[in-house]
């Protein structure tokens, strides 16, 4: 797509969206003439929400997700279930486990999937941090849900082998058919899974 005839600063904005995952040269074009059109404040704003939150938000020391705090707001509540965690691959994995409000007890991230082919060993997740988490003894179960994806399987494998010495109940959450699905569409993988994955009526 050709700019000519763009003022410079309008094409550096275009092109500091494009490297935006998902945001191709359109998107981003029209990302940058939306906050052209925009109050002088909206854009002020926005560029404070970016910097405070590159500048102030960190990992949480206990589950590693983001907090702009000490600790993150689920590892503080008390109300939560201490006995039950949750491990994802990533912190926008946890927030979509929360929107289901299924589930009450504390997360653990990763921060990626074991994947050889990337150079990506168990030594450079937050797997160690886990283990000394289970150590204390109070935790009795650990979900992992890690994706369906070879390398989410085997992260799966390599966690539970870690886990189940200590003592502690290894689940992994079930795949299968999405709601509403039909099954005539259902990939054969995702209908064996969920075939082996039933449960008792």
């Amino acid at each position: 797509m050709r700019r000519t005839g763009l003022p410079e600063p309008i094409l550096r904005l275009i092109d500091a969206f494009s490297k935006l995952p998902g945001i191709g040269e359109k998107s981003a074009t029209r990302l940058a003439f939306h906050i052209l059109r925009s109050p002088g404040d909206y854009a002020e704003r926005l560029a404070k929400s970016i910097v405070d939150t590159k500048n102030k938000v960190t990992f949480c020391p206990i589950c590693y997700s983001f907090t702009s705090e000490n600790l993150c707001a689920i590892c503080k509540d008390e109300e939560r279930d201490r006995t039950t965690i949750c491990v994802v691959e990533k912190p926008i994995d946890l927030i979509a486990i929360e929107k289901s409000a299924e589930f009450n007890g504390k997360y653990h991230v990763l921060h990626g999937v074991i994947s050889p082919i990337e150079g990506i060993g168990p030594e450079d997740l937050r797997m160690k941090e886990l283990i000394s988490r289970l150590r204390d003894g109070n935790v009795k179960e650990v979900i992992i849900a890690t994706n369906t994806s070879v390398e989410g399987e085997a992260t799966a494998l390599y966690l539970a082998k870690l886990i189940k010495p200590l003592g502690v109940d290894v689940t992994r959450i079930a795949h299968g058919i999405p709601v509403g699905g039909d099954i005539e569409y259902i990939d054969e993988i995702t209908l064996g899974k969920a075939l082996r994955d039933r449960k008792k009526m």
